[in-house]
C-alpha cells in the first residue's frame, strides 16, 4: 500500500490568497527609482560630456601654444625665452581648466543632492502611503477572518 503524498500547492494558494499584496506599491517604487535613475544618469553624462569638451580645449590650446617652441630662433637666449613663456602660459591654462573641472564637480554635486532629496520624500511619502494601505489591508483581512468563524 503506497502513501499519498499531501498537494500542498492548493494549500499554499489558500493561505497566499489570504494575505492582501499590493502591487501597485511594489510598481510605484520601483517607477521611482528608474526614474531617479534616468536623471542621475543624465547628470553624470552631462558632467562626462562636459569633461570631455573642456579636456579637448585644453588639449588643444596647448598645441596651439606649442607651435611657438617649435619655430626657429635666431638667438639661443630666444630658445629659452620661448620655454619660459610655455610654461607660464600652460601654468596660467591649467589654473583656469583646473577650476573649470571645479565648477562641474560642483555642478554635479548640487544636481545630485538635489535629485537625492527629492527622491527621498517622494520614497517616503509612497512607504508612508503603502505601509497605510497595508495595514488597512491586514486590518480588514483580520476582521473577515474573525467573522468567518
Amino acid at each position: 500500500m503506497a502513501a499519498k503524498t499531501q498537494d500542498f500547492t492548493a494549500i499554499m494558494k489558500d493561505m497566499m490568497g489570504s494575505f492582501p499584496v499590493d502591487t501597485k506599491a511594489m510598481d510605484d517604487a520601483i517607477k521611482t527609482q528608474s526614474s531617479l535613475n534616468e536623471k542621475l544618469s543624465a547628470v553624470s553624462l552631462t558632467a562626462a560630456q562636459k569633461s570631455t569638451n573642456l579636456s579637448a580645449k585644453w588639449a588643444q590650446d596647448t598645441l596651439s601654444k606649442m607651435t611657438a617652441l617649435t619655430t626657429a630662433k635666431a638667438e639661443p637666449a630666444d630658445y629659452a625665452k620661448s620655454v619660459s613663456d610655455f610654461a607660464s602660459a600652460s601654468a596660467e591654462a591649467a589654473a583656469e581648466h583646473m577650476a573649470s573641472f571645479a565648477e562641474i564637480a560642483k555642478s554635479v554635486q548640487t544636481e545630485a543632492l538635489e535629485l537625492m532629496m527629492a527622491a527621498g520624500k517622494d520614497m517616503g511619502e509612497d512607504m508612508s502611503a503603502a505601509a497605510k494601505k497595508a495595514t488597512d489591508d491586514v486590518t480588514a483581512a483580520a476582521k473577515k477572518a474573525s467573522t468567518a468563524k
